[in-house]
């Protein structure tokens, strides 16, 4: 009985193990969203007005054969006109370093306050 329930314990911690376990390499197309991602955070890094409270955004946007991004449309919580003419201002037309595909890409953000 002691064995039995051994073995069970045994398979039971190599299924999870196996589900757990990145066995799938990254493709071409997660490496250039995340370098994509990382350099939109840099761009709107510290932004130049008061944000009094955490605001999610949704901002849409493609890249053009330049391999620059055009912002197509900004959604937000508050401050909509303050943080769009922001996010237009900082990310477009500036050229990413990856070249990525000219689709359009939907980009949720949160500005977080500063206390």
């Amino acid at each position: 009985m002691k064995s039995i329930k051994l073995l069970v314990v045994a398979i039971a911690f190599a299924s999870s193990t196996m589900t757990f376990a990145n066995t799938k390499p990254n493709t071409d197309k997660e490496i250039v969203k995340s370098v994509m991602r990382q350099e939109i955070q840099k761009l709107l890094h510290s932004p130049k007005f008061v944000v009094e409270k955490n605001t999610n955004v949704i901002v849409k946007l493609t890249v053009n054969r330049n391999n620059e991004i055009v912002v197509l449309s900004v959604e937000a919580d508050r401050n909509v006109s303050e943080i769009s003419s922001y996010v237009k201002g900082r990310l477009n037309y500036k050229k990413l370093a990856k070249r990525t595909e000219s689709k359009v890409y939907t980009l949720p953000l949160k500005i977080l306050a500063k206390l």
